[in-house]
């Protein structure tokens, strides 16, 4: 097994403590940098925060692990970050629309990992839920299986999958509050709350920054996972 790089080094001091997490782009993506474990949410660019990639590649810190469920098309989503080369290593469950991958593993100046995508969601809650792992039928008896813990349970042969935890989170909402309280929009809600759980620094691209507090009922991702919440308002290209 290739291992897979993960820094798990975001400083304690890029926390943002204050009740108020509504930043400008530059402020909300500082803590980035070279050789961090980046998760990027959504599923074929729904909800994905594609202000926050845009923006992330004009400060291009280098030598990412890029965690996406896709890797976008060529000029966007992940797909931008692989154009910009400041992806080293992609962990994902689908490349096919982007061949600038293929590209690149082809060339071998890309680690590519293709997860199954129950998998891959499960690795990642893991991480947000504290837990040491899971054991899954998916892959037993193959390749998959290779180097991994395998078990019988009830005569059933299942594969031993570790947790996968980032060092940053961009994931995007349908609206916001300032204290960071999170609520998605029908199918763009996918892989957001899952990646938000499971790493350290949480940036939040959102549609509509509200004045007064969300209701409680209403929210799908409580704002003590964020860190930082940027209005797409400001956002020049309105991706």
């Amino acid at each position: 097994m290739i291992p897979i790089p993960f820094s798990g080094r975001v400083s304690e001091s890029c926390y943002h403590h204050s009740m108020n997490k509504v930043r400008g782009m530059d402020d909300a993506l500082a803590p980035i940098c070279d050789g961090m474990r980046v998760m990027v949410a959504g599923f074929m660019t729904v909800g994905t925060p594609l202000g926050l990639i845009e923006a992330l590649t004009t400060r291009g810190p280098r030598h990412l692990t890029v965690v996406c469920s896709d890797a976008g098309t060529p000029g966007k989503g992940a797909g931008m970050l692989v154009d910009a080369n400041m992806v080293d290593t992609f962990i994902g469950s689908h490349v096919g629309l982007n061949p600038r991958i293929g590209e690149r593993m082809a060339a071998e100046t890309m680690n590519v990992h293709l997860v199954p995508q129950g998998t891959l969601a499960e690795r990642i809650r893991c991480a947000g839920a504290g837990l040491g792992g899971f054991f899954t039928p998916t892959g037993a008896g193959t390749e998959w299986a290779e180097g991994k813990e395998c078990r019988t349970i009830n005569g059933k042969s299942y594969v031993f999958e570790n947790p996968l935890p980032g060092d940053v989170a961009l994931i995007r909402a349908h609206r916001a509050d300032a204290s960071g309280n999170c609520i998605f929009r029908k199918s763009a809600r996918n892989f957001n709350p899952l990646m938000a759980m499971a790493c350290q620094y949480v940036v939040v691209e959102a549609d509509i920054v509200e004045e007064h507090p969300l209701d409680p009922d209403q929210v799908m991702l409580p704002g003590v996972f964020v860190d930082a919440v940027v209005h797409r308002k400001e956002m020049a290209h309105g991706c």
